[in-house]
């Protein structure tokens, strides 16, 4: 089944940090943006809306793993 990963169901614990950070705090709202952008771009590619080659998927999960984890130390230091 193909869906979307939003930040406040990855980190269910953080939720209302989250929005708070998302309008308070520039570059969160950076990271946030950016994860949203690339899982967004995820979820065309694996749902065939936007063809790209496996290779290039791949570099896409990695980025999202790579934003996924500076966002989760963020809200845990801040």
């Amino acid at each position: 089944m193909l869906k979307k990963h939003p930040l406040q169901e990855e980190f269910p614990e953080f939720e209302s940090k989250i929005n708070d950070l998302k309008v308070s705090n520039e570059h969160f709202k950076k990271l946030f943006e950016n994860y949203d952008e690339v899982d967004h771009e995820i979820y065309r590619v694996e749902s065939d809306t936007e063809p790209a080659s496996d290779e290039a998927a791949n570099q896409l999960r990695i980025k999202r793993l790579h934003l996924k984890d500076e966002i989760y130390q963020f809200l845990q230091d801040n």
